[in-house]
């Protein structure tokens, strides 16, 4: 895979849990810029800005989220792998996620400056939005 370019997203994101059979709330449906929502046999898994996320939800705050810039084909390989492999090998956990047009990872944001670096050593791009 040859370098790809990474767009930091301003902000501070966080991951919700909700029960599977959970309506989908107002403060997901109407969370604007970046949102993610799945629903899973087990599980309504919101990613949205932290800001929008009641305090009584079960959240983990504090995630950066890095925008691989795309598009890219379907048929594309190693395009995760190539950020996935280089943060793996230095402790950095992510959580990955993917969209019709391109991909996403979110780190922690105290882990940002270490995986930025780690990202440039690897050949990559990392630029602000």
């Amino acid at each position: 895979m040859s370098a790809l370019t990474l767009r930091v997203v301003p902000g501070a994101y966080a991951v919700c849990r909700l029960a599977p059979d959970a309506a989908l709330p107002a403060w997901a449906a109407g969370a604007t810029g970046f949102s993610s929502i799945t629903r899973t046999a087990d599980e309504l898994s919101v990613i949205c800005a932290e800001s929008a996320v009641p305090a009584d939800v079960k959240s983990e705050r504090g995630w950066a989220l890095l925008q691989f810039v795309g598009p890219f084909d379907f048929g594309a390989v190693g395009v995760l792998a190539s950020v996935a492999q280089p943060l793996a090998a230095a402790q950095i956990s992510l959580l990955a996620l993917g969209t019709f047009d391109t991909d996403y990872v979110l780190v922690k944001h105290t882990s940002l400056p270490a995986a930025r670096d780690v990202l440039l050593a690897a050949g990559h791009r990392v630029v602000s939005a």
